[in-house]
């Protein structure tokens, strides 16, 4: 099996261009931002949220020079050779995407609920994680005519990087708004009526 994925993948930058590396330092700032958020925020403030965030944009900062998913690709390519199923790998595939958009609903509707509460201080941030999980969606689905799309370029710049990004800036935002404005407790407990 090693072999077989070795032969089809090796590690290397995976978009050794100027705005892949852009995005990959974007997601660097991201994650910083991210990680000083949860760290900054009293519990119940949305430091979960802010965890898996974090959590999120580091994986995602690796994956994009790295092109892991590339790797997964592979492995289930070898495996389906080696096992004998390969003629039937669609339904396998469709399987794994169900797998990848529920895991987005379940992660989307667990934001939702670590954010109780505070679902105004960080909208644009849940925005940015929706808009990247979106992204992420469409490119585990690899549709071609979608990829065709996202590919499209205007004066140098892909739509796969203006999606990508956009959600990025949404994330890189609201946590500097929140570091600019810490959490405030409330008026209740401030002034020791709660």
């Amino acid at each position: 099996m090693i072999d077989c994925v070795s032969a089809r993948w090796t590690p290397q930058i995976g978009d050794p261009t100027a705005t892949g590396w852009l995005t990959v330092l974007i997601y660097g700032l991201g994650t910083v931002m991210a990680f000083l958020a949860w760290r900054r925020l009293p519990k119940g403030q949305g430091r979960g949220f802010w965890a898996v965030v974090t959590l999120i944009l580091a994986f995602l900062a690796v994956n994009k020079q790295l092109d892991l998913q590339s790797a997964v690709t592979m492995t289930g390519k070898c495996l389906a050779r080696a096992q004998g199923w390969y003629d039937h790998r669609r339904l396998v595939q469709l399987a794994f995407i169900a797998g990848v958009l529920l895991a987005l609903a379940v992660g989307l509707v667990a934001g939702l609920r670590s954010l109780r509460g505070q679902m105004r201080r960080n909208a644009v941030a849940l925005t940015g994680l929706a808009v990247l999980c979106a992204f992420v969606a469409i490119r585990a689905l690899s549709f071609h005519h979608v990829d065709r799309l996202i590919g499209l370029r205007d004066h140098g710049i892909s739509v796969n990087f203006l999606l990508e990004n956009s959600g990025l800036a949404l994330i890189v935002l609201n946590a500097a708004a929140l570091l600019r404005h810490p959490a405030r407790r409330s008026t209740a407990r401030a002034t020791g009526r709660g």
